[in-house]
């Protein structure tokens, strides 16, 4: 180790002036090992900087170079991991954390002690020793310059530091006199005694000739002496004479201190002058009000545009008059506390004009709406609200303007114009309901069946009115058998297409008049009353504070306004007092269309979910989106009412049992709600809900024509059942109905099957014996006999056979035909148009027959010349004679 440091020392750290004081050899802890050395260096020259230097091996030869260098001032913690136990591992903390381990830990340790030793004495810097044993940071002693001579206060004590003063290298000179004194004596080589004796001979003629020299110049030294007394009489006598100056520039001094404090008196007062001129200014400025602001916020016509403008600009001046940040005391003055009490003065002043004279805007807008009530009583349209609005919008300033300086007068003005608003409207809103519900019941005969009465046309208890029909409807339709709907809940095929396109019409007219109303109302009421629609902010009202006009706990002349969830939220709620009547009235007329025609409801849910949509693509939590909503509930209640009651009219359904069933009429009412829901539902938002009632009501016809089917005693049972499905089969095939292919499938199978089912039974009759014949034959064959052998038993020989098939001669198969003809003809209905079906597949099957008793002759009476009297082209000739002649 002391060969490498030699090695630093004289490679690296000479070079650059420094000495090496202490090494340690180590690598990065948790790394593959690669050796490093880790150097304490000081500078040779002043100040003497400390530094520890990182030191690595090149990788191309032998020789170290510096790879990086920290001064000790740096370092702030040095961490030996253990105290007590030997462990390599150290930390030192200077930008950052790095983490080492020495080869040894007495390396690591003298290491350590160097440091700690350099900081005490260069540095005395706070450098935290961690887990160091107390051993190793021995004190240092306490050295000051005044405790030792000069020349000494730098001894260094401790191994390290005493090799530094030890080592003290010859300057240039040193080495000169060295020289020469070496070459004339060459013999000091050889003889360092004979050398020593003669230094000490000369060192002695010199310290004799020293003495001589100090006792020749006696002499001198007295004469030195007599001038100095001299020096000092003049000296004596210029203190005096610096006495006398002194105390005349004392006088002066006095003057040009006052001199000096009455400019600094007079520099203050400018200072002070200049200051509250500023001040001055700066209320004259900002809280100086014009004349003609004044008088425009005293006597400003708020009836014109002109003054209107000019009561807006006053308005805005005095707000930044009283809105001035005044600086520090200025609130103090009395001028300040008087001009601040006339701007509050006038600003009670004009708010009291404003908010009288929008409440006269508003009432005299009550009164001058409902002079244009009667043009609009016969005509389905409600009246325009936009000169009125375009009015009160020059006023929109003013507005905001009260509401940041007077919220109580804001707000009184704000339910003044709920409540004006809300009558109005609602006067509005009823009279054109009702000019709806006489255009959608016709006449006033007409209008009487559903609770419109009276000369005028109203409508009058039209809840109670329509609950009463309810009633009744329900009793009669269990009353009729026959019938599957009354007066009261009229089916679709008592009432005329156009009808219900005038419904529609209307009701569509209905929400397009409400739609835009409302949708007006609520941006003129954002921007009048300055609220924001779409950003919800600190408002400046509770949810809870009755906007109808209740008792509120509010300070109002305080005029700061109290915070509430968001302006949107009070928009909304003076949306629902104006508007309070369109939600029951939209009801009312809802539950009018659906007692006119319960298939009314398929109409207004189409419509209504198209209005519901467009008004949430707008603002879904806007007044008019919710209440939309709302009403849109009641029509979707309506409509699973109206399956329901269809469902339940199925179930109720009697069948005459004098008279064939043919279609049911919950079949027929089937494919009439299918067919009008499919061209109103064409592109509707709401398909689902229309699927899902799909999927109920053929449920219930597939099990209410199986009831019916099964209850049928004229009719056979497969006849109900294949001419039902076959007509369910067809319906849905012609509208293609997308969720109910399984159902169109299963129609289509059912009706397959009993078809075949009613084919094979009809077809045992006219050849009975015939058939009785040959099961006996297939029986005898399965209980194991062989087919040849039959003809050898008793009951089924040849003879048994001829008997049979004589029976059944062509003239005789051809009038059992016809009389089956004639049957099936009696238990199919017209409408339905199967009985060319059905006779072709009765053909089929009895040629299928033929075939099946030919070949069975074939194998049990092999030989025996046995056949049919009659062909399978006697067959066709007879079913096609047969069809032709009916």
């Amino acid at each position: 180790m002391t060969a490498i440091k030699h090695a630093l020392q004289r490679d690296i750290f000479t070079p650059n002036d420094e000495r090496l004081l202490s090494i340690v050899n180590v690598c990065k802890a948790g790394k593959k090992k690669k050796n490093c050395f880790l150097c304490a260096t000081v500078t040779t020259e002043r100040p003497v900087q400390v530094k520890v230097v990182k030191v690595k091996k090149s990788d191309k030869g032998d020789f170290y170079k510096r790879q990086i260098a920290w001064t000790l001032r740096d370092l702030a913690v040095v961490d030996a991991k253990d105290a007590i136990k030997e462990n390599p591992e150290f930390d030192l903390h200077f930008e950052k954390i790095y983490k080492w381990v020495a080869s040894s830990t007495a390396e690591k340790n003298a290491f350590i002690s160097c440091i700690w030793k350099l900081n005490q004495r260069y540095l005395r810097k706070k450098i935290d020793f961690v887990n160091v044993s107390s051993q190793l940071l021995e004190e240092l002693p306490k050295v000051t310059e005044e405790s030792v001579p000069s020349g000494e206060n730098q001894s260094v004590t401790g191994g390290d530091e005493e090799a530094v003063d030890e080592y003290q290298e010859l300057n240039a000179r040193e080495e000169q006199d060295i020289e020469i004194m070496m070459e004339g004596c060459e013999y000091a080589i050889s003889n360092a005694e004979a050398f020593a004796e003669r230094l000490s001979r000369e060192l002695q003629v010199l310290d004799g000739a020293n003495i001589q020299s100090i006792m020749a110049s006696e002499k001198q030294v007295n004469i030195l002496m007599k001038l100095l007394d001299d020096a000092l009489k003049e000296v004596d006598q210029i203190e005096l004479k610096l006495s006398s100056y002194e105390e005349m520039l004392q006088s002066v001094k006095e003057q040009m201190d006052q001199i000096s404090e009455s400019n600094h008196l007079i520099h203050l007062s400018n200072t002070n002058n200049v200051k509250l001129l500023s001040e001055i200014e700066f209320l004259v400025n900002h809280l100086d009000l014009a004349k003609g602001h004044i008088k425009a916020l005293q006597e400003g016509d708020l009836a014109s545009s002109r003054g209107i403008e000019a009561c807006t600009n006053a308005a805005d001046a005095l707000l930044q008059c009283m809105n001035v940040a005044l600086r520090p005391g200025h609130d103090m003055l009395l001028a300040v506390k008087q001009q601040q009490q006339r701007f509050s003065d006038l600003r009670e002043h004009f708010a009291r004009r404003l908010a009288s004279h929008l409440n006269n805007v508003f009432v005299q807008q009550g009164h001058d709406q409902s002079s244009t009530l009667a043009q609009h009583s016969v005509e389905l349209t409600l009246p325009n609200h936009h000169p009125f609005h375009r009015d009160l919008l020059r006023y929109a300033k003013l507005m905001e303007w009260l509401k940041s300086t007077d919220y109580g007068k804001y707000e009184g003005l704000t339910k003044n114009y709920m409540d004006y608003l809300s009558r109005l409207y609602e006067r509005e809103i009823k009279d054109f309901f009702e000019v709806a519900k006489i255009k959608m019941t016709g006449t006033t005969k007409e209008s009487k069946k559903f609770g419109l009465h009276g000369s005028s046309g109203k409508l009058t208890g039209s809840t109670s009115s329509l609950n009463k029909l309810s009633v009744q409807s329900s009793g009669n339709r269990r009353s009729q058998s026959s019938s599957l709907l009354d007066m009261g809940n009229m089916s679709a095929s008592d009432l005329d297409v156009a009808d219900r396109t005038k419904f529609d019409k209307i009701f569509e007219q209905v929400l397009s008049e409400l739609e835009p109303l409302c949708l007006a109302e609520q941006d003129f009421i954002s921007k009048f009353f300055k609220l924001q629609q779409h950003q919800s902010i600190p408002g400046t009202m509770t949810e809870a504070e009755d906007l109808d006009g209740g008792t509120s706990s509010r300070q109002h002349n305080s005029g700061t306004p109290l915070p509430v969830s968001s302006e949107k939220d009070m928009i909304r709620q003076m949306m629902i007092k104006i508007f309070r009547c369109i939600e029951p009235e939209l009801n009312n007329l809802i539950a009018l269309g659906d007692k006119i025609d319960s298939f009314n409801s398929l109409y207004m849910l189409v419509k209504m979910s198209h209005h519901v949509w467009t008004a949430q693509n707008v603002d879904p939590a806007s007044f008019l989106s919710t209440t939309l909503g709302n009403v849109l509930v009641t029509v979707k209640r309506n409509f699973d009412k109206c399956i329901s009651n269809q469902i339940r009219q199925m179930e109720e359904v009697k069948i005459s049992k004098k008279s064939k069933v043919g279609i049911l009429p919950f079949v027929a009412e089937f494919e009439e709600f299918a067919g009008l829901a499919e061209s109103i539902f064409k592109n509707a938002e709401r398909r689902g809900d229309l699927d899902k009632a799909y999927t109920k009501l053929i449920r219930g016809v597939f099990v209410n024509v199986e009831k019916v089917a099964n209850e049928s005693q004229k009719t056979p049972r497969d006849v109900v059942m294949m001419e039902n499905f076959h007509h369910i089969f067809a319906t849905l095939s012609r509208l293609k109905i997308s969720c109910l292919e399984a159902e169109k499938k299963e129609a289509k199978q059912k009706y397959t099957d009993h078809l075949q089912s009613y084919v094979i039974y009809s077809l045992g009759q006219p050849l009975e014996k015939l058939n009785h014949f040959f099961e006996g034959v297939e029986a005898r064959v399965a209980q194991g006999i062989r087919e040849e052998e039959v003809s050898y038993q008793l009951a089924f020989n040849k003879q048994e056979l001829r008997k049979v098939i004589k029976e059944y001669p062509g003239k005789e198969v051809k009038k059992g035909l016809d009389n089956l003809y004639k049957k099936v003809d009696k238990h199919l209905c017209e409408e339905e148009n199967l009985l060319q079906v059905v006779w072709h597949s009765m053909q089929d099957e009895f040629i299928r027959q033929y075939k099946h008793f030919e070949g069975l002759i074939a194998r049990c009476y092999p030989g025996s010349g046995v056949t049919m009297e009659f062909t399978i082209q006697d067959i066709l000739d007879y079913c096609s004679s047969i069809a032709q002649s009916h």
